[in-house]
């Protein structure tokens, strides 16, 4: 039987089969490879990059155009939804504590890079071109971030016009394994530099925790305060100067519907929602707090429900211009939001995908359920228009030339910051000119993890040929051992810094050092030792703007030192 038609599948790099056969086959393999676990920690899906090296050495390839736009294609699908997932958390984190956890991010981004030339210069000779690139690859693989090897390779395409740029992936390879180990390892070792307590550290979040302005609190008040009997609720508003809703009321047993025109009299019960910070002030001033079922109460006259927010007509207008309990007769007390309960201020902007608790008589609450959509079917699937006008844009963005003094080619963002800065200011403001940013988490994910495979498979593949020269025959050890001084001495100094000085909680440092890093693994072990949410946290506050930062040093790097 003739089997050359098998034979010609794998060895025809021309064939859109082979090229397809291809891809499956060096991110399938990654993907399950990198599920292995030493020590309880895996390299994840960055094993495809290894599996992409072996097919490029073993000669398994393609046609080096089609490999360059997968991987260009891929890294811009990545990068841009990260900026649209995380577009409002990176404008919020420059709030309060984030202020200080984002100047330590910055500190370590700057150490890592004055690490880098400081392994460049102690150990590499300066008079091989080659040596700096490949550095900047190993200083993106030490601090485990693909999107800046992305960018510090597109900026090299520019330097190199005569097509001969230095595949800086080989470095990457070389750094990357020991920095994922060596972020956690780093991170242990300012525990006992800093002579932290678990146990206590995990104390110590109960009472220093920083509580977001728009936490909800839910009480029930009886009234007592004679300055206030005979009032109405929009006069006890604008008297005490705080926001909170008065979903329900109990007064001589009997429970109404309430808005700002309804009287309180003495000894009426008040379901109020407030903001946490000012619900033990608000009993201090009414009276006092008391136990109440609301259910055994007034018959089921008034319901509580949630409501999804799918109506794209109500994304981005606030709870204020919507007039909701004048024209319909109900009350807002919260809105969940990404799994983040928020008091309903009146200035709250609605998004699509947000879930709101709507309080009022069963027909009202109707009306406002079919005003706001409450179709869950139409978030299953996520806004493919907005993804690509966003990169239609920022795409555009990032070819735009800025002309910086003694740099030999004007600054650009490429299509790694470009698109990132446009998904960013998408994700904040785009329901400002009618942009339906929502996209389901798990839509989100397979979006972000199908480009960031692409990317790692294609330049994998690229590098394969000329990686074993590279790390055996080349400088491979001093890769290695400048990766492990990259990822390791910032930690240790930062991290240091941000305990003793700055007070930081240990598991907070953690998810912080995490975040700068853009290291997933390194969050899932913080995650493992602490019960509670703050490596999370630590690592939602930096996140945005390392990424950013990342993909900017890595074309200054190139375009100032190697240009």
């Amino acid at each position: 039987m003739d089997f050359s038609w098998l034979t010609n599948l794998f060895t025809s790099n021309e064939s859109v089969a082979h090229i397809a056969l291809l891809y499956a086959i060096v991110i399938s393999t990654g993907i399950y490879l990198g599920k292995i676990k030493v020590m309880g920690i895996s390299l994840g899906v960055t094993f495809v990059l290894f599996t992409g090296i072996l097919a490029g050495h073993l000669k398994i390839t393609a046609p080096v155009s089609i490999l360059t736009f997968i991987q260009d294609f891929g890294l811009i699908l990545f990068v841009f939804m990260i900026g649209l997932q995380a577009g409002p958390g990176f404008f919020n984190s420059f709030k309060k504590g984030g202020v200080t956890m984002n100047k330590l991010a910055m500190l370590t981004i700057l150490l890592n890079v004055l690490v880098m030339f400081g392994c460049y210069y102690c150990f590499f000779d300066t008079t091989d071109e080659d040596n700096l690139p490949m550095l900047v690859g190993t200083l993106f693989g030490a601090v485990t971030n693909t999107p800046g090897l992305g960018a510090a390779s597109e900026a090299l395409t520019t330097v190199f016009t005569d097509g001969n740029a230095p595949l800086i992936v080989n470095g990457y390879a070389c750094a990357y394994p020991l920095g994922v180990v060596g972020i956690i390892l780093a991170t242990i070792a300012i525990r006992f530099i800093t002579k932290t307590d678990l146990t206590q550290a995990e104390k110590e979040l109960d009472s220093d925790v920083e509580e977001t302005d728009l936490k909800p609190e839910k009480q029930c008040i009886i009234l007592k305060n004679n300055n206030f009997d005979g009032k109405t609720l929009k006069e006890l508003r604008h008297t005490l100067d705080k926001e909170f809703v008065c979903s329900r009321l109990l007064h001589d047993g009997v429970m109404i519907f309430p808005c700002g025109s309804t009287r309180i009299y003495l000894g009426d019960v008040l379901f109020i929602v407030s903001m946490e910070s000012e619900a033990d002030a608000l009993v201090t001033i009414l009276g006092e707090k008391c136990e109440m079922d609301w259910d055994d109460v007034g018959e089921g006259k008034l319901i509580s429900k949630s409501v999804v927010v799918t109506n794209p007509k109500i994304n981005g207008r606030t709870l204020r211009k919507m007039h909701l309990n004048r024209l319909y007769e109900v009350n807002v007390t919260r809105v969940n939001r990404g799994g983040i309960v928020l008091f309903a201020s009146p200035s709250l902007e609605l998004k699509v995908g947000d879930k709101v608790r709507v309080v009022g008589r069963e027909d009202a609450v109707e009306r406002v359920r079919k005003l706001f959509g409450d179709c869950v079917k139409t978030l299953h699937a996520p806004n493919i228009a907005t993804i690509f006008i966003g990169i239609f844009v920022g795409i555009i963005f990032g070819s735009i030339p800025i002309s910086i003094p003694s740099m030999p080619v004007p600054l650009k963002l490429g299509i790694a910051g470009g698109p990132l800065i446009i998904a960013l200011l998408i994700g904040r403001f785009g329901h400002k000119i009618g942009l339906v940013t929502y996209t389901t988490t798990s839509a989100n994910l397979m979006l972000r993890e199908i480009g960031l495979v692409l990317f790692l498979a294609s330049v994998g593949i690229k590098a394969g040929d000329s990686f074993i020269d590279t790390v055996v025959a080349g400088d491979g050890a001093l890769y290695v051992l400048s990766g492990l001084l990259i990822t390791v001495i910032p930690i240790l100094i930062v991290g240091t810094i941000a305990r003793l000085h700055n007070k930081l909680n240990y598991y907070t440092i953690m998810g912080m050092l995490a975040g700068t890093y853009t290291d997933p693994p390194a969050l899932a072990y913080a995650n493992s030792v602490c019960m509670k949410d703050a490596p999370s946290v630590g690592y939602s506050t930096v996140y945005p703007l390392s990424m950013f930062l990342r993909i900017l040093t890595a074309q200054l790097i190139v375009l100032l030192a190697c240009g």
